[in-house]
């Protein structure tokens, strides 16, 4: 006889084999919905928003990130030993070509020009004289040779005298702006090489910068270059949002080592020196003009290949891709290379479709 609890036993067995054929039954046997007609897939649509483009003349603009430097800079120094008497000019001030910036100790230089003068006015009179007895036969012609010699030499001692006298007259070269002033009244300065790393001399009195026209430098890359040319207009916008227009006057010839970068200058007008040196600037090159389309930002996108271009409509409604070449960027549209005129791009909805669709 058996026994209850075998009985329980059983039961519980039957039901987890029950339990186990139910849920693999899932598995074995799927479930599947039958497929849709290939003809009701084909007849299923996508709708895109397409907008026709044509190709036009445009001049695109290479904007750059530079900084403004000074037209020139120099350091003004003594060209002889002497004492300051007088200093001129003090820092920021501006000077023309020809102004007096500093007056050097005479120390006997004008005693000095004035024997020199007086030396040469003897040797004139002398020279004359002899070259009178001279042609009388009264003086050998050899000495002919020794009394023009003796003249020469009366008038280049009174040009050393006259060039040691301006030497103590310090002159600004150009007109421009006192940057700084390194020597002070009473100074000694001494004829001796300057320092490196900028430091001034023992002989150095001022240093002037040139701020007109302002000169804006920027580095253009070497695949970019061939299209800035001399002359082209350009455009600095300033750190203070102010835009001047200038134009390119200067083109590197030789890249830079580390960045392999041409180096181009822009001038700009700058006649009251608002524009200082040194400052963070946005340089807009205008460029040679080139046939380009307009197109919206959101029509462009990659191929399946990673290629940037746009998706079109061809003449049989169906889906093409076309690579395109950035030229330029206006924010809300690209101007691009590379669409054929009158083409309808899709300008919406060109992610969800794919070619020949």
């Amino acid at each position: 006889a058996r026994s209850p609890l075998q009985g329980s036993k059983l039961l519980a067995f039957s039901l987890i084999v029950f339990a186990v054929l139910w849920i693999s039954s899932g598995f074995l046997f799927p479930h599947q919905q039958p497929a849709a007609p290939v003809a009701q897939q084909a007849s299923e649509i996508f709708r895109v928003a397409v907008t026709t483009v044509n190709v036009e003349q445009y001049q695109p603009k290479l904007v750059l990130s530079g900084r403004t430097e000074a037209d020139k800079k120099v350091a003004i120094v003594a060209r002889t030993q002497a004492i300051v008497t007088e200093l001129r000019v003090k820092r920021g001030d501006r000077v023309k070509a020809g102004d007096v910036l500093a007056i050097l100790t005479d120390d006997g230089r004008n005693a000095q020009l004035q024997q020199a003068r007086a030396l040469v006015q003897q040797r004139k009179a002398e020279y004359e004289a002899r070259t009178k007895l001279i042609e009388q036969g009264n003086l050998p012609k050899l000495d002919a040779n020794a009394i023009a010699s003796q003249l020469r030499a009366a008038e280049a001692a009174l040009a050393q005298a006259e060039a040691e006298v301006e030497r103590i007259r310090i002159v600004a070269p150009w007109d421009g702006v006192v940057d700084s002033v390194a020597a002070e009244q009473g100074q000694f300065l001494m004829l001796m090489p300057a320092m490196g790393g900028g430091a001034s001399g023992p002989n150095e009195i001022a240093r002037m910068i040139a701020l007109d026209p302002i000169i804006a430098i920027a580095e253009v890359s070497e695949k970019r270059v061939a299209g800035v040319k001399l002359g082209e207009e350009a455009e600095l916008r300033l750190v203070s949002g102010e835009i001047v227009k200038g134009k390119v006057r200067y083109i590197s010839k030789s890249a830079s080592a580390t960045t392999r970068t041409y180096r181009v200058d822009v001038e700009a007008p700058n006649p009251d020196h608002r524009i200082p040196d040194g400052i963070t600037a946005e340089v807009a090159i205008t460029m040679a003009t080139v046939e380009a389309t307009k197109v919206p930002r959101s029509a462009l996108t990659f191929s399946a290949q990673g290629k940037l271009g746009v998706r079109a409509v061809n003449g049989e409604s169906k889906v093409v891709f076309l690579p395109v070449e950035l030229v330029d960027d206006a924010q809300q549209t690209m101007w691009v290379k590379g669409i054929p005129d009158g083409t309808r791009v899709i300008a919406q909805g060109q992610d969800f479709v794919r070619e020949n669709q």
